[in-house]
């Protein structure tokens, strides 16, 4: 059955004209309920638009990465104090005794090789197994680095010299496990979501409402990433753990969390919209991109440069078009291909300033823990404040996805990703320049002023409390930016390539990593302050610098959506 057939089984009336190559091949199992009908353009100008429910299927791989989650969180969350502090020798729980220096930069380097492995997960997704099979296979070697772990953290190996080693293997291993699960689960997730076209459904109240599928994708992610924090939360579980009882039992917990998300992401297997494998897009971009860059330099020097339909010169990516008569008959893409990939380039020069973002929002699981460990906090760890982050997460995107969100759009002033990604980074900014203001506080009480926190030293006379408002800052952050970006990733990528723009997108969490390594000499006592100030007035400047480079993609996003989608005439 051709793709109008199936379509008239569901519609009547004409259609706007649209390629049939253009869609998504699941539009072909659009379809309508009692109560619904398909949208036309006076509908979506005039009509509140909405998400759609959820699908159980996507519930299921929201499920798993919360258990992924929990287990990830669960042992990062008492690293800082494992790796900076000795073994039952001070007044905060520790194991190699390495100070706040090798504390940061382990976990620094833990955070980039966690986001750089994506890309290996991708490819193994795109070119061999397909995203299914990739999240099982790359969960039994997350398995094993948690069993290492676990097994160098008892007493005996602690005391043996054992856990500085353990841990290095433990963290090569859980990244690349945790690369082969990034790379899909966020993308897998939103294929479970299979209705393309706006509808418009009457609302028990007579009143009708367009469900918009951008609406709904961002819905999905957010409540992904209302579960990503859900799962954060076991970091208050361990690290109570850690202080009260040892680390080992911390670091049992969620390993044997970890073999109940392997479970649920296994039962629900014959629910999901699972995507073959179509060969490696990384081979064949680099080849596309590489033909391009060759056929224009040859066309320029034969002065034969292509002109497009408005008179101007041809992009640079149209050089590597078969219809264009550069290439041989042996080159492996198409030009649909090469449309595909030119947007996928385009769509991921907005995560240029993402590294900054990730700088700041890694000063949680480090620099933070240590800045915590500097000040009263009472009967509880100092590693447990940074759990503040997650909870209001938890709390806020219910928050945004039923009432602020929804509030602009009522307002008529609809927060686009460029928006908000530029709203998130300047909270961010704003999160690190309140850490840059508490440490001077810090500094300035006694009894040890800046040697607060280092071997030998106690806390100064200062509750921890005062650095609940940094978390909630970068909490508001996460939200308007973390969240959207996973969103872009995933909406702006050709259907070809979601997993890897995803990774893509990942990477730049990598490279925050990599900026930290930077900070390292001013990331310890007494040079803190100047660590924070500079990271907000970086995150600052950026913000700035994003808005002027891309505020145009949101009225280009809003015009292509429009045009590619299908409405029903009047």
């Amino acid at each position: 059955m051709s793709f109008s057939d199936k379509l008239s089984t569901h519609e009547a009336g004409e259609l706007y004209p649209l390629k049939d190559e253009e869609l998504h091949p699941e539009h072909v199992e659009d379809y309508l309920r009692e109560g619904e009908r398909w949208a036309t353009e006076e509908d979506m100008g005039t009509l509140r638009r909405v998400a759609d429910r959820i699908p159980p299927a996507a519930i299921f791989i929201v499920l798993t990465e919360l258990a992924e989650r929990f287990t990830y969180y669960g042992i990062t969350g008492p690293f800082q104090n494992y790796i900076q502090n000795g073994y039952k020798t001070g007044p905060r729980p520790g194991a190699i005794n390495g100070g706040q220096h090798m504390a940061t930069g382990l976990g620094n380097f833990f955070q980039f090789w966690c986001y750089l492995t994506p890309i290996f997960g991708a490819i193994v997704a795109d070119q061999w197994l397909g995203k299914f099979k990739t999240v099982l296979l790359f969960s039994i070697i997350y398995i094993i680095g948690d069993l290492i772990l676990t097994l160098t953290s008892i007493p005996a190996s602690i005391r043996h010299g054992g856990a500085l080693p353990g841990m290095i293997i433990a963290m090569i291993t859980i990244g690349m496990g945790t690369g082969g699960i990034k790379a899909n689960v966020s993308p897998m997730v939103a294929e479970q979501y299979g209705r393309y076209r706006p509808f418009v459904r009457k609302l028990k109240n007579g009143s009708e409402v367009v469900v918009d599928r951008e609406l709904t994708v961002q819905s999905i992610f957010n409540w992904f990433y209302w579960a990503v924090n859900v799962g954060g939360l076991s970091a208050i579980a361990t690290t109570e753990i850690e202080a009260n009882v040892d680390f080992w039992p911390a670091y049992l917990l969620p390993t044997l969390m970890f073999v109940f998300c392997v479970l649920v992401f296994w039962l629900g297997r014959k629910r999901y919209v699972i995507t073959k494998p179509n060969g490696s897009i990384v081979i064949k971009a680099y080849g596309t991109i590489t033909t391009a860059l060759r056929n224009r330099r040859k066309a320029k020097a034969e002065n034969q440069l292509l002109i497009g339909e408005d008179g101007k010169k041809a992009n640079w990516m149209d050089y590597a078009k078969p219809s264009n008569n550069f290439c041989d008959a042996s080159v492996q893409w198409d030009d649909k291909f090469v449309d595909e990939l030119r947007i996928a380039i385009r769509s991921c020069k907005i995560f240029l300033c993402y590294p900054i973002f990730w700088l700041c929002y890694g000063q949680l699981s480090n620099n933070l823990i240590s800045q915590s460990g500097q000040m009263n906090t009472g009967s509880v760890p100092n590693d447990i404040m940074q759990n503040i982050d997650p909870l209001c997460i938890i709390i806020l995107i219910p928050v945004f996805d039923w009432l602020i969100y929804p509030g602009f759009r009522r307002c008529g002033m609809e927060l686009r990703p460029v928006a908000r990604i530029t709203i998130g980074f300047l909270v961010a900014a704003l999160s690190m320049a309140y850490a840059a203001i508490i440490q001077h506080v810090i500094y300035t009480k006694g009894p040890y002023y800046k040697n607060a926190g280092d071997e030998g030293y106690g806390f100064n006379d200062i509750s921890a409390g005062i650095q609940v408002p940094a978390y909630i800052l970068m909490a508001i952050s996460e939200i308007f930016a973390s969240v959207t970006g996973l969103e872009y990733a995933y909406k702006r990528a050709p259907e070809s390539m979601k997993s890897i723009i995803m990774s893509i997108f990942l990477l730049t969490n990598a490279g925050g990593s990599i900026l930290a390594f930077a900070f390292n000499p001013i990331s310890s006592n007494p040079h803190m302050v100047e660590n924070y100030a500079i990271v907000s007035g970086l995150m600052g400047a950026f913000a700035i610098l994003f808005v002027i480079c891309f505020r145009h993609y949101d009225r280009r996003e809003v015009q292509e959506t429009k045009d590619n989608t299908v409405f029903e005439k009047n």
